[in-house]
């Protein structure tokens, strides 16, 4: 990890934002003291002997991406949902942290950490429903400060397993659980300020004046950020989270609902009036029949930022999320031309509009858009250097350095990753971070943890009657049966 006090980006082509979030191209050389960006001009000499110069000749240097709904302890889980609807997914993997013990915690967030930082994230909001001991938490938010990584994380009142055998959960939150959240919302920030504390909330079930303390205390506590899963649907329920959360007078600008899948044009006239906000993860909800992805919708647009939710379903990359959102919206929208034997005149999203859902727009739905987001003097380094030479962008990034990023572009591209002015990742490699104890962990380190993990945590699964599970969680969340169809 390079830890040099100036960084000099030279010769690269910087992406910067104007007020109307216009992405425009400018050849520049950007200055980095500490952990903010302190000047940009076309030609800067290094401020001292120390300094560290990136020749960035040939290279795109964009706002670090912006993740802003992940559920980062879930590495240990990867490949095991391909296939898998939501109903799948609860008992097999949500549930399934019931068998991570601290130690499996600790390498599940610093890899899912590390596999952000690989592909240009910088910052996430971390949706950690792994609150299933009184170590845990402590272990995931070590990892975190551990990765280098900019983070929310949200401590979450996770419905903890008491057994398998018929799957059954605690009916209270844990004894620890307040006592803990309020010591870790007096200690924080972690990680020199990177690591933030947050709340992910979803026990909507309790009685209206538990769920109305809960959001109280938070915020007294100085939680910026309050998120939740919205999916209306055959899972869930129809109901409208945005409609009772402002009847508990609790929607506002710290508020962040994942997926909000269905959502209402009342939902989305609500939270454009209180200044919410929403992260669309348009791989897990195209898969698991969340319900379309509302990253484009008209009345939800404006709101919308973008996550990965699940890296042990898919992709754990934001360049994805974004061709993603992209190419399905103007599918969707094509496609009434098409059954009507017409084609349209114009393509009705461009790619940079879903760069923005990925950089700006994801500072603005967790409340930073005036430290990071965008390229500016006085905002925070979290930087991204792209080959713009590579096989995949070579042409592109001349031509539309935007198109290149979102059309073309690959982790493998992704060359170089700043965060909080400190090098990530370097020559396309990550780089090793310094463990809680001082150790130096390179990723091969990292990587043998975790299938260790794996393989302890599986001989555990492969216990379990999954399809009694199944059942089980049907009857908890009083699901329909007959809304469960193979075929309509």
């Amino acid at each position: 990890m390079a830890t040099s006090s100036s960084l000099l980006l030279k010769n690269g082509t910087l992406l910067m934002h104007k007020e109307d979030d216009h992405v425009e191209p400018i050849k520049a050389d950007l200055l980095i003291i500490g952990n903010k960006i302190t000047d940009i001009q076309p030609h800067l000499d290094a401020p001292g002997v120390d300094t560290v110069v990136l020749d960035c000749t040939g290279k795109l240097i964009s706002p670090g991406f912006i993740d802003t709904h992940h559920h980062v302890w879930q590495t240990q889980l990867k490949g095991r949902h391909a296939n898998d609807t939501l109903l799948d997914y609860i008992p097999k993997g949500n549930s399934t942290g019931a068998l991570y013990n601290a130690e499996d915690v600790f390498w599940g967030e610093l890899g899912g950490c590390l596999e952000a930082i690989d592909s240009g994230t910088t910052m996430l909001v971390d949706h950690a429903h792994i609150t299933h001991g009184p170590s845990h938490v402590p272990k995931a938010i070590s990892a975190t400060v551990t990765s280098g990584i900019r983070s929310i994380f949200g401590y979450c009142d996770t419905s903890n397993v008491t057994s398998w055998s018929p799957l059954t959960f605690a009916p209270a939150t844990p004894d620890y659980f307040d006592s803990q959240f309020a010591d870790l919302a007096n200690q924080q920030p972690f990680g020199d300020g990177r690591v933030q504390l947050g709340l992910a909330f979803d026990s909507f079930f309790l009685p209206k004046e538990i769920v109305i303390e809960r959001y109280q205390r938070a915020r007294s506590l100085g939680i910026k950020l309050v998120t939740s899963h919205y999916v209306r649907g055959a899972i869930i329920g129809q109901h409208s989270l945005v409609e009772l959360l402002k009847s508990y007078g609790l929607l506002g600008p710290d508020i962040l609902l994942s997926h909000a899948s269905n959502a209402t044009s009342e939902d989305a006239a609500l939270l454009a009036k209180a200044n919410a906000h929403v992260s669309a993860t348009p791989d897990t909800e195209l898969q698991m029949a969340h319900g379309f992805p509302v990253s484009f919708r008209d009345d939800l647009h404006a709101l919308c930022s973008l996550g990965v939710d699940c890296h042990s379903n898919n992709s754990g990359d934001i360049l994805t999320q974004m061709r993603l959102a992209l190419q399905a919206a103007r599918g969707s929208y094509n496609q009434s031309f098409v059954d009507a034997g017409k084609n349209p005149n114009f393509v009705k999203h461009t790619v940079e509009a879903a760069f923005n859902l990925g950089t700006i727009k994801g500072a603005r739905a967790v409340g930073m858009e005036g430290q990071i987001g965008s390229i500016a003097v006085g905002k925070l380094a979290d930087l991204v250097i792209i080959d713009g030479e590579s096989p995949a962008t070579i042409c592109a990034a001349e031509h539309d350095p935007v198109a290149a990023i979102v059309m073309h572009a690959s982790v493998r591209d992704i060359e170089t990753v700043i965060v909080d002015g400190k090098i990530r990742k370097r020559g396309g490699k990550l780089l090793a971070v310094q463990g809680p104890a001082g150790e130096n962990l390179q990723w091969k380190t990292v990587a043998r943890k975790l299938m260790e993990s794996r393989l302890r945590i599986e001989a555990e699964y492969r216990k379990i009657d999954m399809k009694s599970a199944t059942t089980r969680i049907m009857e908890v969340f009083q699901m329909k049966s007959e809304n469960f169809v193979d075929s309509l």
